[in-house]
């Protein structure tokens, strides 16, 4: 297992933990060099990177952004990024005012379906209802009986042709890599083993992205098998993007691996954080005594 982790989740957007919780998570896991990667919000990096200097772990802001690819929802990560930038936080901004409404939406249809006051159930279970997701419907069926286990809840409800699926317009793909970069950061393709495309789509996708200005894809992912790591592996190598590494981590038991852990990435990778180096937050070293 390598210690670096540059993607995962905390209650700032639909994770189980707090941001110092998480990265306290990480870190007794032996994680060296950490990025909190929040669903389209910042809010938590302040307090991530303030509980890894105190942990001695080194630390990267991070962000996950929702687009709309074609027919696609696909996820971008930007480390490195300025939470403080003007396009980024605007834009940002831009996708969360939707998510509410999406979210009476998926509601309304899952009563229709016969379970009723999931929306509320959800809310109560969100700490920022501007972020409130399908995790939180998830979370809430679950923790009422309706459903097994999140996985399950996803599979039956929440996916599209299921009965709690809305579907909705992201950000688009230039957008979002726009805003990471004008923030100093790079752009990363989330988990492409996820994403139901072909060798064909994936390709567009990859030429689209880095037309955009895209550097990097995540190679190691909680959601990627050993198969997964090497066909992307020599996507990265072909298209001369940089790997990346990331557990997705979003709460204790909900699958995928725990935060702190992922594989080690094949040796044709280029390592992301080596080009990142000047954006790590470090922990002050120890003073010498006399």
């Amino acid at each position: 297992m390598a210690s670096v982790d540059l993607h995962f989740h905390s209650r700032t957007s639909d994770g189980a933990l707090t941001p110092t919780e998480v990265i306290a998570r990480a870190a007794e896991r032996g994680a060296t060099l950490l990025a909190l990667t929040d669903h389209d919000s910042t809010d938590g990096l302040a307090e991530a990177a303030a509980a890894a200097t105190e942990r001695g772990a080194a630390f990267l802001n991070g962000v996950e952004v929702s687009v709309t690819w074609g027919k696609h929802t696909v996820h971008i990560v930007g480390l490195g990024v300025d939470p403080a930038h003007p396009a980024l936080a605007a834009g940002l901004k831009s996708i969360r005012d939707g998510r509410v409404e999406r979210a009476r939406q998926m509601g309304e249809a899952l009563a229709q379906a016969g379970i009723p006051g999931v929306f509320d159930g959800a809310m109560a279970l969100c700490d920022n209802p501007d972020m409130i997701s399908r995790t939180h419907f998830a979370r809430h069926l679950v923790a009422c009986g309706a459903v097994k286990d999140v996985r399950t809840v996803f599979r039956k409800y929440l996916t599209p042709g299921k009965p709690g699926y809305v579907a909705h317009q992201w950000a688009e793909l230039a957008d979002a890599v726009g805003w990471i970069t004008a923030s100093g950061g790079m752009a990363v393709i989330a988990h492409p083993g996820r994403y139901d495309m072909g060798r064909t789509l994936i390709e567009r996708l990859i030429l689209d992205f880095k037309a955009a200005g895209g550097q990097g894809i995540e190679i190691a992912s909680g959601s990627h098998s050993l198969d997964d790591m090497h066909k992307f592996a020599l996507h990265a190598d072909r298209h001369q993007l940089y790997a990346s590494a990331g557990s997705d981590f979003h709460a204790p038991g909900e699958g995928g691996r725990d935060v702190g852990f992922t594989e080690e990435l094949p040796p044709i990778c280029q390592p992301i954080w080596r080009e990142l180096d000047a954006r790590i937050i470090r922990a002050a070293a120890p003073a010498q005594q006399a």
